[in-house]
């Protein structure tokens, strides 16, 4: 019965720790039970899935508890009419309980569109992941498996699956120092995000470690005979970058595969600290190293506890190669990060303080994003905190703050506390007063100017902060200091939405409408939601669809009365609706297209042209050709009315988007069009042409793009302004 665990089991037994083998096996018998009949899309047996996600938690070396928890963490979410998670508890106690719930996604709740639910479950994740951080060890290891058998899905769900691997789960295998496992999710996703350039870095690897087949060997032969000759004790491994290592450096760096000179790297396995100084020492003296490819992570770790040597030199075939130098004890921590702190009854011996101050970035990330109710910013958010490469700045007093690169001088006094922040007046970088906007670099020394007769942050500084834990800060200020005045924003807000419908409704519906959109919300009162809207927290923009739901259900009930009726068709021309979603007052049957010059959009105000041969061309009420033509008596009499329909663009087909063009002011950048249309990508807008005009002082983008309406287009708009080097965007004419 056990034939199809005998690989776990096997794998358990390696680690020479005790198992409750007894519950292993139970918690296998239940799976199995309950996952009978069902099939993955490759036609295997549900239950093999569960079982290699075992395997890959048995091979961190985590605890019984894990292990069984990765064995039933789909019953729940897949088999909910035959299990419950009080049946887990009463079989299994409450640790496995809890991991299992930590690991099943919303099913049961429903949610307004896609994101916000994505949304929901990633929160969950990660307040699981607070209280237990065995919980996203078995979803790193569920994600790997789920990569690792990926191919037999759709292409459109290889490549979503991959694009949330790379912007998730590799960023957090990373955060918590599980290098194996991030490199293997990386290169997996690359395989399906990018297959050319996968295979393009894949061939460039295999010809040039053809060209030099016996490099490695060599060169650990020298490696071994200079550091044996001063009797060290060390193991040496030669291998070559991944693949998604050195797409990675060629796509961020803009260079081409033969400027990789880390292509091989050696690493140098020590018995302590000392030691590692020792071999760098011998590594310099035997190979002419390279000027500033010298990295000292054992001094200085990583946030995820990345602890390394790094050096480069120039081997005695002209070639160069990377060399990593750490202990044993730094090795663990390198491949498996927190998995390898995990405390077993004979495991690493170290305080719940010092273990529990390692996961504090959690806990961090789950309170700068509490409250959240927007999806697009909360992953946006999310990216910052985990996915961005991390620089050490460092205090007058030389205590480091680690700061996502691109932060500013006010995340870094938010990241001391939020008094500091929060009576933030100036600031001074390596002695020099700079703006507060500054983004400090690497090494800089930083001083916070502060007075106590501060006024407090601005609003504007939500807009130039990059971290959760900042901009979270600086609601909290305005959500307990300013409610009052949130609360007058956000119903003005609120008023100038109603206003948009043009339809006539009492206090009372008002009322009926936002409680419910409250309700849905899941916020406490209106008031809450004014509060909410005022300080930031939300945007009407998202909850537009909601507010219009609600006001047609509860005001749309109640007809107007025949005689006003009558009088609206007396004195309303009739109108007829033509492709695009406008309505042409007056003009019955006619073609209609949209004006290159201008590109209207729904929202713009708006207004027809009769064209010679080409029906009616929409153009901008403010269009500079409009503004021409009316100033020539003979077009006069060709001018109609025009207005969008109730619902023009939001429910368009990706084909038929409508077009815009968007200039972008930016300083030169190598990466900044990479940057500009990775952000195009991520907000999954298409971009149809794009040039770019160099001027003095700059550059200058174009680039015509689809969107559904002027909503739509000012959040673009508002995404790209927060690219590094782009000083403006504004919207382009032809």
């Amino acid at each position: 019965m056990y034939a199809a665990i005998a690989k776990l089991v096997m794998t358990l037994d390696d680690n020479n720790r005790s198992y409750d083998m007894n519950k292993i096996k139970r918690a296998y018998k239940y799976a199995y039970r309950l996952h009978d009949g069902q099939f993955r899309i490759s036609g295997e047996p549900y239950i093999m899935h569960p079982i290699a996600v075992a395997e890959i938690v048995a091979s961190l070396g985590l605890d019984t508890d894990s292990v069984c928890a990765a064995l039933l963490h789909d019953t729940v979410e897949d088999c909910g009419s035959k299990i419950s998670l009080e049946i887990i508890e009463k079989e299994f106690g409450k640790t496995v309980a809890q991991l299992v719930d930590g690991l099943t996604k919303l099913v049961q709740i429903p949610f307004d569109d896609k994101e916000e639910e994505h949304m929901e479950n990633l929160r969950k994740m990660f307040l699981a992941m607070a209280k237990d951080v065995r919980v996203i060890f078995i979803k790193l290891c569920d994600r790997l498996h789920n990569m690792r058998t990926l191919m037999v899905k759709t292409d459109k769900k290889r490549r979503l699956t991959a694009l949330e691997t790379m912007q998730v789960y590799a960023p957090l295998a990373h955060r918590l120092g599980m290098q194996r496992i991030k490199q293997e999710l990386e290169n997996l996703s690359l395989r399906y995000l990018d297959p050319i350039g996968y295979e393009e870095v894949s061939d460039d690897i295999e010809s040039k470690y053809g060209q030099n087949i016996d490099f490695i060997a060599r060169t650990k032969r020298i490696l071994l005979e200079k550091l044996g000759e001063n009797g060290l004790s060390f193991s040496i491994d030669g291998r070559v970058k991944s693949v998604y290592s050195i797409y990675r450096k060629m796509f961020s760096q803009n260079k081409s595969f033969d400027e990789i000179y880390d292509f091989y790297a050696f690493r140098i396995i020590t018995d302590d600290d000392i030691e590692c100084y020792t071999v760098l020492g011998i590594i310099h003296d035997a190979f002419k190293s390279m000027p500033g490819r010298f990295k000292d992570y054992i001094s200085t770790p990583k946030p995820n506890m990345y602890q390394s040597l790094h050096t480069t030199v120039i081997g005695r075939d002209g070639i160069p190669f990377e060399v990593q130098i750490r202990t044993k004890k730094m090795h663990q921590i390198a491949e498996y990060g927190v998995a390898a702190h995990w405390k077993y009854k004979s495991g690493i011996k170290e305080s719940d303080e010092s273990f529990d101050e390692k996961l504090k970035w959690i806990s961090k990330l789950i309170e700068s994003e509490e409250g959240t109710h927007d999806s697009e910013e909360f992953m946006r958010a999310l990216k910052v905190d985990i996915v961005q490469d991390e620089i050490f700045v460092f205090t007058p007093k030389g205590d480091v703050i680690t700061l996502p690169q691109g932060a500013t001088l006010i995340d870094f006094a938010y990241a001391i506390h939020s008094a500091v922040g929060n009576k933030m007046v100036g600031a001074k970088i390596n002695g020099m007063i700079a703006p507060i906007d500054r983004i400090p670099e690497n090494g800089d020394i930083v001083q916070i100017i502060t007075s106590a007769s501060s006024r407090g942050p601005s609003r504007d500084w939500l807009k130039i902060v990059k971290t959760g834990e900042a901009r979270a800060k600086i609601r909290q200020w305005f959500k307990k200091e300013k409610r009052a005045e949130n609360v007058l924003v956000g119903k003005a807000e609120i008023e100038r939405e109603f206003k948009k419908y043009n339809r006539p409704y009492t206090p009372a519906q008002r009322d009926e409408i936002l409680q419910n959109v409250t309700h849905r919300l899941g916020i406490a009162s209106v008031d809450d939601l004014y509060n909410t809207i005022g300080f930031g927290g939300l945007t009407v923009a998202k909850i537009s669809v909601k507010l219009r739901d609600e006001f047609d259900r509860v005001v749309g009930v109640e007809e107007a009365p025949k005689e006003e009726l009558k009088v609206e068709k007396i004195v309303t021309r009739p109108h007829k609706k033509n492709k695009g979603g406008v309505i042409i007052d007056g003009v019955d049957g006619c073609e209609v297209k949209f004006a290159r010059c201008c590109n209207p959009l729904p929202g713009d105000e708006i207004v027809g042209f009769i064209t010679k041969g080409f029906g009616i061309s929409i153009h901008k009420c403010d269009c500079p050709n409009v503004i021409v033509a009316e100033n020539n008596p003979e077009n006069r009499d060709r001018f109609v009315s025009a207005a969008w329909e109730e619902n023009a663009g939001k429910n368009t087909a990706e084909h038929n988007l409508f077009e815009a063009i968007l200039q972008v002011f930016a300083e030169q950048d190598m990466m900044l069009l990479a940057n500009l249309t990775m952000a195009l990508a991520d907000m999954k807008v298409s971009l149809h042409q794009i040039n770019t005009q160099t001027k003095q002082n700059g550059i200058i983008v174009n680039m015509t793009v689809g969107c559904r309406d002027i909503d739509h287009f000012k959040s673009i708009m508002s995404r790209l302004r927060s690219i590094a080097h782009v000083i403006d965007v504004k919207r382009g004419y032809t």
